[in-house]
């Protein structure tokens, strides 16, 4: 650690600090007091889940507690505090992952990351997956709850600072079970709006015509990748146009 804190010393001149990740169960008051000397100014911890059978399941050698404990001491020093989720791990559930989300809030992070979990090949979760063991969320399944934990992390005022995996060839060409996207995030802000016109619509009048109101910055995101909300909308048999209300916040929407 300290060798690697050493290489990256003379940089702090340059840059405002250093951030790391790391696992909740390495966390104690003498790591953090040499990470605080060589200008580490923000703490990322690869928490996963929040649920102990969840994190067992998975062998990731750290339960829930640790994440709790690691998370106050960060807090204690003054460090930037971030925490990081992977969604549809083996043996999770949708009312899991959102158990997580919500201890995650109860921690008060500064940011945080969310993974949808991926299966690489010649993995143990590749052996458990081509065994039937384990059953992965499919895209679908995970943009519906990723889209939920947009807003619930939104409400609470936590930044979403990463929302799915970057792209690589080598992740697109090594993974199974497609449910991969590279455009993941889009997805998953898209599927808002989706919901959000649907549920504004309901009692809407069809033969008429109505303006739906957005942020001006959240158009993108109202018609949907390649405008497959504005397709779909349209083919729903709404007839409305689209006009822009940049008092409201970036995932609101009103129909008049």
């Amino acid at each position: 650690m300290i060798t690697l804190l050493e290489a990256a010393k003379p940089f702090t001149k340059i840059f405002s600090g250093i951030r790391i990740s790391t696992r909740p169960d390495y966390i104690d008051d003498e790591v953090l007091e040499v990470l605080k000397k060589y200008n580490v100014t923000s703490i990322e911890l690869g928490a996963q889940s929040m649920d102990d059978f969840v994190l067992k399941a998975n062998n990731r050698g750290h339960n829930s507690y640790d994440v709790i404990k690691a998370s106050k001491l960060i807090k204690k020093y003054n460090f930037s505090f971030g925490l990081q989720m992977m969604t549809g791990l083996y043996s999770s559930t949708y009312e899991k992952d959102i158990y997580t989300a919500q201890k995650f809030i109860e921690l008060k992070p500064n940011t945080v990351r969310i993974y949808p979990t991926v299966i690489m090949k010649e993995t143990e979760l590749a052996n458990l997956y081509l065994s039937g063991k384990f059953v992965p969320y499919t895209l679908e399944q995970s943009v519906d709850l990723c889209s939920r934990l947009i807003l619930v992390f939104e409400k609470a005022d936590i930044k979403i600072i990463r929302l799915g995996l970057h792209y690589s060839e080598s992740l697109v060409k090594n993974s199974l079970a497609n449910n991969y996207h590279p455009a993941f995030k889009e997805l998953c802000e898209s599927r808002i709006f989706y919901n959000s016109f649907i549920e504004k619509t309901n009692s809407v009048d069809k033969s008429k015509t109505f303006t739906a109101y957005i942020n001006e910055k959240s158009l993108s995101k109202f018609y949907g990748q390649k405008k497959c909300n504005l397709n779909c909308f349209k083919e729903m048999g709404y007839t409305f146009e689209t006009k822009f209300d940049n008092t409201l916040g970036k995932y609101d929407l009103y129909i008049k």
